[in-house]
Order: structure tokens, then C-alpha cells, then sequence
């Protein structure tokens, strides 16, 4: 499994409209990928513009060929994309280790 890590920046004053446009475009557009096992997203508390996005994946070719390269990325890049001030940095982890949830 590969996790998906984008630091996003989005413009200031725009969180709440942003919490429920990543939402709505990872439940309405990026879970049809093939390969897409789950997100999680969280909100800076000292940084309230910046956000963790962490997608999990099959494989790494899921989301750089079948999701950014597809058709899906253009949806999910209209609904998450005018909120960013700058563009996400991206990178993607491979699991070593885990505790027991």
C-alpha cells in the first residue's frame, strides 16, 4: 500500500468552504479511482490556511497514472483547486511499521 502525503495551502479565510470541498471531492470524485483504499485530512492549528492530505493507494501507478493521468483529476481538480494559494507538495510513503489501532 502507498500513502499519498499533499501539504496544501489554501488562501486565508477560506477554511470552511475548503473543509467541505476536499471532503466532498475525495467522497464524490476520488474514491472511484481504482486502487483508492481511504484519506484522511487534517487542519493546521498554528497554520489554520495549511492541510495534510493523506490518500492511501494500492499502488503507486493508482494514483499517478490511472488517477492524475485519468479523467477523474480534472473533477477533483475543480472543486479543490481555486482554494489553493499555492500548488500542493506531494510526496508518497511506503508503510514500514504499525501500532494496533
Amino acid at each position: 500500500m502507498i500513502l499519498e502525503l499533499a501539504d496544501i495551502r489554501i488562501h486565508p479565510g477560506q477554511q470552511a468552504a475548503f473543509d467541505e470541498a476536499i471532503q466532498r471531492g475525495l467522497t464524490t470524485v476520488a474514491n472511484r479511482a481504482k486502487g483508492f483504499r481511504g484519506w484522511k485530512v487534517n487542519k493546521g492549528v498554528e497554520s489554520p490556511e495549511r492541510y495534510l492530505l493523506m490518500i492511501f493507494w494500492d499502488t503507486l501507478e493508482d494514483h499517478t497514472v490511472g488517477f492524475r493521468a485519468g479523467p477523474l483529476f480534472p473533477e477533483w481538480r475543480a472543486i479543490v483547486g481555486p482554494f489553493f494559494a499555492s500548488a500542493p507538495v506531494v510526496e508518497h510513503f511506503e508503510l514500514v511499521g504499525k501500532s494496533a489501532d
